[in-house]
């Protein structure tokens, strides 16, 4: 992660994002644009974050490590939403590692003076909520999806989503979990798309060669009445 100074692109970060609209305390003077590559950490498990963070683009994922060793994924995030507001908000949350899936940038507003006033900021406050009732809501259309859909289906669209450059690398112990799936139904998946050639095996991981056709596997769980 690193602090760029460059006003220009800041601002127009600003502007496109609403971000001022999120407060009504003064944050522009102390916010500050932060670069992070694919791969890179925006928040690190177990380390309070020293900025609350919002995402003004890109994609990150969030996930944990279970006291089995395991490595969990939870959560997906795109521009535009915050990170970090839950440990804002209560201290004694213990953080979780979000990851940049792709090229990120964040506008940061440092936490220990502003955690005070932002705490007594009703429009923070106010937005903080409907963005957890949101998140909230997209972990329950998941849930049905897990449930109602086929994995060629959720598979298609999870592909969509952590796919950087055409290329999607997660690992399938984890994919496997976060679909309730078995991992040899979920490699079963994989080598039927990979045979129909819409992913091709590299050694990064695997390349996205008929994106459309991913599409419109996903976008079948779209359709008029599939979801609530």
């Amino acid at each position: 992660m690193k602090e760029i100074h460059n006003e220009d692109l800041k601002r127009k970060l600003i502007e496109n994002s609403d971000y001022t609209a999120k407060f009504s305390v003064e944050v522009m003077a102390e916010t500050r644009l932060l670069h992070i590559m694919a791969g890179d950490y925006i928040v690190k498990e177990g380390e309070q974050p020293a900025y609350l963070f919002y995402l003004a683009r890109g994609r990150a994922k969030l996930y944990a490590t279970l006291a089995n060793g395991r490595i969990s994924l939870i959560d997906f995030f795109a521009a535009h939403c915050f990170i970090g507001e839950l440990e804002l908000i209560d201290q004694q949350h213990e953080p979780r590692a979000v990851q940049a899936i792709e090229e990120c940038w964040c506008l940061a507003l440092p936490v220990k003076p502003f955690r005070k006033r932002l705490l007594s900021d009703a429009i923070f406050l106010r937005h903080i909520c409907i963005s957890l009732t949101h998140k909230n809501y997209r972990n329950i259309v998941s849930l049905i999806r897990n449930q109602s859909f086929s994995l060629v289906n959720r598979l298609a669209a999870f592909i969509l989503l952590t796919q950087n450059d055409d290329v999607y690398h997660e690992k399938h112990t984890q994919v496997a979990e976060y679909m309730g799936v078995s991992y040899r139904h979920l490699l079963y998946v994989i080598a039927q798309l990979t045979q129909e050639g819409l992913l091709t095996k590299a050694r990064s991981g695997y390349i996205i060669k008929n994106k459309s056709a991913l599409i419109e596997l996903a976008r079948e769980m779209e359709a008029e009445g599939a979801l609530p």
